[in-house]
């Protein structure tokens, strides 16, 4: 049975920010921000959106489900890979327009596409006028290109 969420209109900025009332805000794409974290390091692992869908499978199976905006269709994190991610704990902002995640990741315990542990293993700086980007996280945890076989 989907999970059906209330949206804000007619409610107060109290009974939004204040009140304990579940309601998120979705854009006007039908999508919510949503930052997932390891919910033991506390390091970002990475960063997607949810649907009203996704996020009510997430709610019911404490597994993260979001939304692909580039494949335009749900997507349970690890179905392929099996790196599911198990939700702790599922948060929301003051306003109710982005999502937390904590999780602990089953399998290599990779989160991203690419075999590493975050989606954010490269780090930016600038030499000059040139921006660059070195690897933070030694290797992949799997081979990708083993895993998503197409």
């Amino acid at each position: 049975m989907p999970v059906i969420f209330s949206d804000q209109q007619g409610k107060s900025h109290d009974e939004i920010e204040l009140g304990q009332d579940f309601l998120p805000k979705f854009d006007d794409k039908g999508l919510i921000a949503c930052i997932v974290t390891d919910a033991d390091s506390g390091d970002v692992v990475m960063f997607a959106y949810m649907n009203a869908e996704s996020l009510g499978l997430t709610l019911q199976t404490r597994e993260a489900h979001y939304w692909s905006r580039s494949r335009k269709e749900l997507w349970h994190k690890g179905a392929t890979s099996g790196n599911i991610q198990d939700v702790i704990e599922l948060r929301t902002d003051c306003d109710q327009d982005a999502i937390w995640i904590k999780v602990r990741t089953r399998g290599a315990t990779a989160n991203c596409h690419q075999g590493y542990k975050s989606c954010f293993y490269r780090a930016a700086t600038l030499e000059g006028d040139k921006a660059t980007l070195s690897f933070r996280e030694d290797k992949p945890l799997f081979d990708p290109k083993e895993v998503y076989k197409k």
